[in-house]
């Protein structure tokens, strides 16, 4: 019964910590209403005109590619480091049908025109 006592706790202190912050803000924190604070704000940019406008994603490309590099240098560094070691023909399996995943991402990305510089 210790062990819950402990757990229970630690839950607490959280719970009061949290309530004692909010307290704390809601008495410290200034409160100045204005038409420019209560205006609706979007990264960076006021809103003017109607609510709706289509933009194009430009970065898409870039997004694409990255998380395909990304994920594979995250897991292919840690897997040639550990490959010092014995680690059989499964993980050599594993290893290439992860390589297969990755080929495929950038062919469909050479195939959509991803890899041109233009």
């Amino acid at each position: 019964m210790g062990g819950y006592l402990v757990i229970a706790a630690v839950l607490g202190a959280a719970v009061l910590l949290v309530v004692a912050a909010m307290t704390a803000r809601r008495f410290l924190a200034p409160v100045a209403l204005t038409p420019a604070k209560v205006r609706t704000y979007e990264s960076g940019v006021d809103p003017v005109g109607e609510g709706w406008a289509q933009t194009r994603v430009r970065y898409l490309a870039y997004t694409f590619l990255y998380v395909i590099f990304a994920v594979d240098a995250v897991y292919l560094f840690p897997w040639a480091l550990v490959l010092r070691s014995d680690l059989g023909a499964v993980s050599l399996v594993e290893v290439a049908i992860f390589i297969g995943i990755v080929l495929i991402g950038l062919l469909h990305g050479a195939r959509r025109g991803m890899l041109r510089w233009e």
